[in-house]
């Protein structure tokens, strides 16, 4: 009996231990970790000795498992890993949650590049990255993660990059309608060209506006909210604002693009505020670098794009476009060009010109520019047979936008956020380049009436695989990745288009042709590429180097503001060939 004694005390003692292991589980359960520094190491034990199982990034969310002296046992990936004590931010779980959304409530960014993940924590894949101050409807939470709808679908974030507002974020300080531009306007139940329809609005209907994101605008819908598409919406504000004393230059201009962006400054950087549509015409408050700003609704106030708008002097009635020409020169593409009499094509044939072939430009008519002749004379050439150098904005073939209107094109500016890209010679960033160009496509291809999704929209990093699940998601006609190239060689030049697949091969051949003929940039041919992007994508995909940065000169050609507009005309022109055969 007395043997026995110590065998009980052992037992008790095991058991004691047990439930003290147990009361500092439970304590760690209930609290969470938030990673405080970039690159955090995750170690399979409690120490630096112990070997390292990943990486964790700055501002990832854990639950604390357990703990040992100043480590914190963590689930990461799907196994048990430790993270130092000293590099994250502890708080309970209730605190975490403190600051909670209901659903239908609306969720405000508050970080830039957030990562919007498949599921609620960190070990869930990444669909895309959202801006800070973009504000979204929320439509579920769990813990410290609420579901919201996003540009990549419904997606997860952590709740302390948010804050949670019960009414709608109203795009104006007061109430605001619209005027319905389209007849059999589609009302959609979220924001995405795949998402049910509710019902259907024409031309001249009036609906009260609720919030904008991006390119889709809520409304108030049958005592609901819908989402319709912006380009078919006029936005009226009840707010008035002084209205700036006008310009003394007496201009007006007239919008030729199907449905042209207004943006809040005069430049692709510029946050877009509203659309004009084709026909309208509006005075010209002022004007610089090829923009023009106007009153585009009363009291609302906006810089367009001049190269999508006849600019003429208020008293005169010609359709002549008199935008500054200064210093510009036509370059002719092809042997045997036609330089007529009149801006026709009906006009008699008053010269022939050779590939290669310089004229000063006098003026803009149309899609024509009236250029000095060898003997003094002037003639009028067509504008999408020449590529242009100097001011003068670049022109793209006639009815190009009946082929693109309502395809979906996806544009994916290369590179962005942590990723640079290459860097040029002269210290041009590939992923300013880029963006540069995607902006002033996906304007274009707007105003022809596409739906144009954008990969990414600033400076912002996003994995190979979002790119790709983007096209996937908007089911893509054609997704076109924009890259600028280089090589250790300085001498190195010229464009070069990829594809993966056989059937993306008419897609290459077709934009590349029009790249090189309105840029002039040496012809590298189009070629197959294993690159993620084009190989991973089931849509019709290529994949664009531009031009080499790594070459000086080259690289202070793709950094002007002309061959930029060269280069998106010639993928806008690729792209109607392409969807027109």
């Amino acid at each position: 009996m007395k043997k026995r004694k110590p065998i009980i005390l052992v037992i008790c003692l095991m058991l004691l231990a047990g439930i003290i292991q147990a009361g500092t589980q439970v304590k760690a359960a209930n609290s969470q970790v938030t990673i405080t520094t970039d690159n955090l190491n995750v170690r399979q034990g409690p120490g630096l000795s112990y070997p390292i199982l990943g990486q964790a990034q700055k501002g990832d969310q854990f639950n604390a498992l357990s703990r040992e002296g100043e480590w914190i046992k963590i689930n990461f990936q799907g196994a048990n890993g430790w993270v130092a004590g000293w590099l994250v931010s502890d708080m309970p779980s209730s605190e975490a949650g403190a600051e909670t959304a209901s659903k239908n409530s609306q969720a405000t960014i508050t970080a830039d590049g957030l990562r919007v993940r498949k599921g609620p924590g960190t070990s869930y894949g990444v669909l895309g990255t959202i801006q800070k101050g973009a504000s979204y409807k929320v439509q579920d939470t769990e813990g410290s993660w609420i579901k919201i709808q996003t540009p990549y679908g419904d997606g997860w974030v952590a709740n302390e990059f948010v804050q949670f507002s019960s009414k709608k974020k109203s795009i104006g300080a007061s109430s605001q309608t619209g005027k319905i531009t389209a007849n059999s306007l589609n009302v959609r139940i979220k924001p995405s060209l795949q998402s049910d329809i509710i019902g259907k609005l024409n031309s001249g209907e009036t609906v009260e506006v609720i919030s904008q994101n991006g390119s889709w605008t809520e409304i108030s819908f049958l005592g609901n909210t819908g989402w319709i598409s912006s380009q078919y919406i006029l936005v009226q504000s009840s707010q008035s604002e002084s209205k700036p004393k006008q310009s003394a230059s007496g201009k007006s201009g007239t919008v030729t693009a199907t449905s042209l962006t207004v943006r809040n400054k005069g430049s692709l950087n510029g946050k877009p505020i509203g659309s004009v549509s084709k026909g309208q015409t509006f005075h010209i408050l002022e004007q610089a670098d090829n923009w023009a700003r106007i009153e585009y609704q009363p009291g609302s106030y906006g810089w367009v794009a001049s190269w999508f708008i006849d600019i003429a002097a208020e008293e005169k009635n010609s359709g002549s476009s008199h935008q500054s020409v200064n210093g510009s020169s036509a370059i002719i593409l092809h042997n045997g060009s036609n330089i007529r009499k009149k801006a026709s094509t009906q006009s008699a044939v008053i010269h022939r010109a050779n590939k290669g072939d310089s004229y000063e430009i006098i003026s803009l008519k149309d899609d024509w520019y009236e250029v000095r002749l060898p003997n003094g004379g002037t003639g009028f050439v067509a504008g999408w047979i020449v590529t242009v150098e100097g001011s003068a904005p670049a022109v793209t073939k006639p009815g190009a936008e009946k082929h693109l209107r309502n395809k979906t094109i996806v544009l994916d500016p290369g590179h962005g956020g942590r990723d640079n890209g290459t860097t040029g010679a002269r210290g041009t960033r590939e992923k300013d380049v880029t963006i540069r160009t995607a902006q002033l496509l996906a304007d274009k291809l707007r105003s022809a009436g596409a739906n144009v999704i954008l990969t990414r929209s600033g400076d912002t990093y996003l994995p190979l695989p979002s790119r790709v699940g983007i096209s996937h998601y908007h089911n893509a006609d054609a997704f076109i990745s924009i890259h600028y190239d280089s090589t250790p060689d300085r001498t190195a030049r010229g464009a070069t288009t990829y594809y993966y697949h056989p059937f993306q091969k008419e897609l290459a051949a077709n934009i590349h042709s029009n790249i090189t003929a309105m840029t002039n940039l040496r012809d590298r041919g189009y070629r197959v590429g294993d690159y993620h992007v084009i190989r991973e994508n089931k849509r019709n995909a290529v994949l664009i180097e531009l031009g080499y940065l790594s070459n000086p000169a080259e690289e202070a050609l793709i950094a002007s503001a002309q061959y930029q507009q060269s280069a998106a005309a010639g993928i806008y022109q690729g792209l109607a060939r392409y969807f027109k055969n």
